[in-house]
């Protein structure tokens, strides 16, 4: 069919070709895939959390499904500097959006985790596309059903660890407070890299630091390769599943403006595709990108680099083979 979903010998779904349909037409999913599948017939589900209620400076995250999407229309199958072929192992196509509740974030964060839970029936890996970082904690509840704690890298320019936000626990600056508490993630195993910026005390990475997290902060990877600390990372956290939550945040604002809190001094994004690419060979069982705004990213730049990043988490997933040179 003209313009339709297109499939390799393999015959798993595939990104619709340039040469099928014009990049600038068709329907917009997330790399143009089919749109089409039944979980159960998938190996991984990407899907969008269009939610910002849990937003405490600039809103906007509720449209980062839809920007980052319309900006991976130029991304093509295959990885060329790695050599990843993640369309010809694994069954990924994109689900569409949880219908989250725009006027009840209690109700918003119990559909997520609802959603998740019958992904979870069908053994999927997830891929959200985020929606402020508050999606982040109904999907750890729902893995953490089927996998037990997890451990996890957290890149970031914020710790995610605040007890309270205007006395709400559950907001985008608490999600890994509650996720130690309801012990969803092995702290001894958990990386936070890139934190940065003012506090409120001096000691407000301590927190974190003094339950076992590993927590890097932006200043440590100025001027250098981030190679070297993702794979201290990578042996560190083991065969153990893990989870990868990557704020659009943790790069610098020079690079990804589009964001609700921004501070400057962070990555860069060849250290964030250095983290991504170096993730290879964890356990992933799930990985969110979040807090894209569109409203504050005028020339889509910051949703260009979420969706690229996106791609490269396909690449490192469990089961993607690579093409030998």
């Amino acid at each position: 069919m003209p313009g339709g979903p297109t499939a390799n010998d393999s015959g798993n779904p595939q990104p619709l070709g340039g040469n099928e349909m014009p990049r600038f037409a068709g329907i917009t999913s997330f790399m143009r895939l089919p749109n089409r599948s039944e979980p159960a017939d998938l190996d991984v589900a990407v899907f969008g959390v269009p939610f910002d209620l849990g937003t405490s400076n600039r809103p906007g995250a509720r449209f980062g499904p839809r920007g980052i999407r319309e900006e991976s229309v130029m991304i093509r199958p295959y990885n060329m500097a790695t050599r990843a072929a993640p369309f010809d192992s694994l069954r990924i196509d994109d689900l569409g959006d949880i219908a989250t509740n725009a006027f009840n974030k209690a109700d918003s964060v119990a559909r997520i985790e609802a959603y998740v839970d019958a992904l979870m029936e069908d053994d999927l890996v997830t891929v959200a596309m985020g929606g402020d970082h508050t999606i982040v904690l109904p999907i750890l509840r729902a893995l953490a059903k089927k996998h037990g704690p997890l451990g996890m890298v957290h890149v970031d320019a914020h710790t995610d660890i605040n007890d309270d936000m205007f006395g709400e626990k559950i907001a985008h600056g608490t999600p890994f407070r509650r996720a130690v508490e309801e012990g969803l993630i092995d702290p001894h195993r958990t990386w936070q890299i890139g934190l940065r910026g003012t506090g409120y005390t001096a000691e407000d990475f301590d927190w974190a630091r003094n339950r076992g997290f590993t927590v890097v902060q932006a200043e440590e990877l100025w001027h250098r390769s981030a190679t070297p600390l993702i794979e201290q990372a990578r042996d560190a956290l083991g065969d153990g599943p893990v989870y990868l939550s990557f704020d659009i945040d943790s790069l610098d604002p020079g690079f990804a403006p589009g964001t609700g809190t921004p501070e400057i001094g962070g990555l860069t994004p060849i250290q964030a595709l250095e983290i991504v690419r170096g993730c290879r060979g964890l356990n992933l069982v799930g990985a969110d990108l979040v807090e894209v705004s569109p409203p504050y990213d005028p020339q889509g730049n910051t949703a260009l680099l979420a969706a690229n990043l996106l791609y490269e988490m396909l690449c490192v997933l469990p089961g993607v083979s690579y093409r030998d040179k």
